[in-house]
């Protein structure tokens, strides 16, 4: 696969993979869906043109396509919000050596991800609380909108949350935080059982406890992870304070301790506190919803489609595209078929989860990639990992319920 993605990357180098009305730029980021690419329009001046000069395509051969075409599926049935990535189309190219490749057209983060913006403020130990507030607002109004139409995200974290150029809302000089990256979203269920979802999608340090304990995976886990980006902006660091060199399983099993929490700072003000305890609550069913959160006062208020207070826009000429800037998992990405048959993991008594055991219905947008080993991974990394069809059965021998 990374050899295919080497030669496509080369033949793209001729005039044979360009769109109708764009030109394919240079490589920008490789995911385990796909490759990101810089492109401009062919003739930017033209009045009766849908596409602004510059966009992100994501691509991939239409043989391996799948995911790609389920994530534009979801990009359609979340249009018109301002908070989350523009898509403008897909459309199909051929290379060099005639391989039919599959492309979306989505917009261009010149910003680069709020990941990359947490890096550069680690030595400052975090963002000014304004410019937190600011953010978490973006977020929210994009999630609500998600939550809205019916689905979860299921991957949300720093690295899915581009920064956009706000010149065109009135903010020169400032970005605007939007969410990106929905190749793991699914469905929400709402209520309805269905089949067991066969995965949990999602990156283990985002992860909320019901998706660890119970396979669980609907919009309160959504809320879990803006929570703990929340934290990951306030102190530069992430939410839950791991030692060096933990392994995923003991960064899971930690989650799943019904005892365990991430510390929130002393500094935080009163608000920001009471906003993090909204969003950081064991039980699903007790979590505020991103309806709820948006008339909290830590961000009530604030303009909506505001990013922090940058110093100056990113000139597109001077982006370094060496760095991954938007729209596709890390290289890394990666799944696990490991599954424990370890009797003494079981849910925690009297679930109180039980309300959110939705099972997958047949529209379900997911990835069916089942490759490596969970202990060889970081906690960073995306995970996919298969689980049993009986609620009772463990994901991992060494999770305990937190007893």
């Amino acid at each position: 696969m990374k050899r295919k993605a080497e030669q496509l990357e080369e033949e793209e180098e001729g005039s044979w993979n360009h769109g109708v009305v764009w030109s394919r730029g240079p490589l920008i980021g490789r995911g385990g869906f796909g490759s990101v690419y810089l492109a401009n329009l062919k003739n930017p001046r033209s009045r009766n043109s849908c596409y602004p000069p510059v966009m992100a395509v994501k691509s991939a051969e239409v043989s391996v396509s799948s995911s790609l075409q389920k994530e534009k599926e979801v990009f359609d049935n979340l249009i018109g919000c301002p908070q989350i990535i523009k898509c403008f189309g897909e459309e199909v190219t051929t290379t060099k050596g005639r391989e039919m490749v599959y492309n979306v057209l989505l917009e261009y983060a010149g910003g680069g991800t709020l990941a990359g913006l947490i890096k550069k403020s680690h030595g400052s130990g975090g963002f000014p609380e304004l410019d937190v507030r600011r953010y978490t607002r973006s977020i929210l109004e994009g999630l609500d909108y998600i939550h809205s139409r019916g689905f979860v995200h299921c991957d949300l974290k720093p690295d899915n949350i581009l920064l956009v150029s706000g010149a065109k809302t009135g903010q020169e000089g400032q970005f605007v935080a939007k969410i990106g990256d929905f190749g793991l979203a699914k469905k929400a269920e709402n209520g309805k059982r269905r089949k067991v979802d066969p995965y949990l999608r999602g990156t283990a340090l985002y992860m909320a406890p019901e998706v660890v304990v119970d396979h669980v995976q609907e919009p309160p886990c959504d809320i879990w992870a803006l929570g703990c980006i929340v934290l990951e902006m306030i102190t530069g660091k992430s939410a839950w304070d791991l030692k060096p060199h933990v392994t995923t399983g003991e960064l899971l099993k930690t989650i799943g301790n019904r005892f365990a929490m991430p510390k929130i700072p002393a500094e935080v003000s009163k608000e920001g506190k009471d906003f993090l305890r909204g969003c950081l609550v064991r039980n699903p069913i007790f979590r505020l919803t991103s309806e709820m959160l948006l008339d909290h006062p830590f961000v009530a208020g604030l303009e909506e489609e505001r990013g922090g207070d940058l110093e100056e826009m990113v000139n597109v000429e001077e982006v370094d595209f060496s760095v991954p800037l938007s729209l596709i998992d890390d290289e890394d990405d990666f799944s696990s078929s490991y599954c424990s048959e370890d009797p003494s993991f079981t849910s925690e008594q009297s679930s109180s989860f039980s309300s959110w055991l939705i099972l997958e219905s047949d529209g379900d947008i997911s990835s069916s990639k089942v490759v490596g080993d969970v202990h060889a991974f970081k906690p960073t990394e995306q995970l996919i990992l298969p689980v049993s069809v009986q609620r009772c059965d463990p994901i991992y021998s060494s999770i305990p319920t937190g007893a």
